[in-house]
């Protein structure tokens, strides 16, 4: 009796272990689905790379153009007031003239 028990314990404890070829059949599947999804992030991370990229260069574009459109502004500004001293210098210049030809003609 002791001996049966003893085999089909032995029966069970063989057939619960498993062997190298069950043990790769099972894991192999799962490594190469690893191993796709470890491609598929490294190719996104390539594109949050390149898109991180893009907008840091888009931001120093951006900050380029506001710096040349706030100096285009001053100068705008600048040229305004010139005209705006040209114009007074003219109006006076006119007023001059009428007073001097007026004075000539009588």
């Amino acid at each position: 009796m002791a001996r049966i028990v003893g085999a089909v314990l032995f029966g069970l404890l063989v057939a619960g272990c498993a062997t190298d070829g069950s043990v790769k059949k099972q894991i192999d599947p799962l490594a190469d689905r690893i191993t796709a999804l470890e491609k598929a992030q490294a190719a996104t991370n390539a594109k949050v790379d390149a898109q991180q990229a893009d907008i840091a260069a888009l931001k120093r574009s951006s900050s380029d153009a506001s710096a040349r459109a706030d100096q285009s502004a001053k100068d705008a500004a600048a040229a305004a007031d010139r005209a705006e001293a040209a114009a007074q210098k003219a109006e006076k210049a006119f007023e001059l003239g009428q007073v001097k030809g007026g004075a000539k003609k009588k």
